[in-house]
Formats: C-alpha cells, structure tokens, sequence
C-alpha cells in the first residue's frame, strides 16, 4: 500500500542537506503528523461512541414492547374447580 507520508519522509532523508530548510521540513512533518494522529483519534471516538449508541439501543429494547394498562380479566376456564 502505498503511504504518501512516508514516501515524503522517504524523499526528505534522500535530499541534499545544502537544498533542504531542516526547521520547515521539521515543521512540515510534525504538521502532518499531528493532522494524522488527530484524524484517527477523532474516528476513534466516533466509534466508541457508534458502539455505545448500539449497546444502549440494544440493552433498551426490550423495554419498548407493548404493555397494556388494562386489569386481566379473570376468564372461568382459567380457574380451577
């Protein structure tokens, strides 16, 4: 799989030191870097959070059916003799 960040850093250690500015490369990198942890954090909240929505509706379903307020009504072949 080809990862565009690492071919750049790739291409920044092949560089000549005489073409390249090491501060901005330094500064260039770390950007990018921070811009990809921050990315993937935030997926994994979504997901936690995606999980946590699928538990409560899970756990809470069974709390949704139908309940009747009415008093059963006590049927004659219900009893015993």
């Amino acid at each position: 799989m080809h990862d565009p960040f690492e071919q750049s850093l790739r291409d920044m250690l092949k560089a000549s030191p005489s073409t390249r500015d090491d501060d901005a490369c330094l500064g260039r990198v770390l950007k990018t870097a921070n811009r990809q942890v921050g990315a993937g954090d935030l997926f994994t909240l979504l997901g936690h959070w995606l999980q946590a929505l699928m538990i409560a509706l899970n756990n809470g379903s069974a709390h949704v059916s139908p309940v009747s307020r009415r008093t059963p009504i006590a049927r004659s072949t219900d009893k015993a003799d």
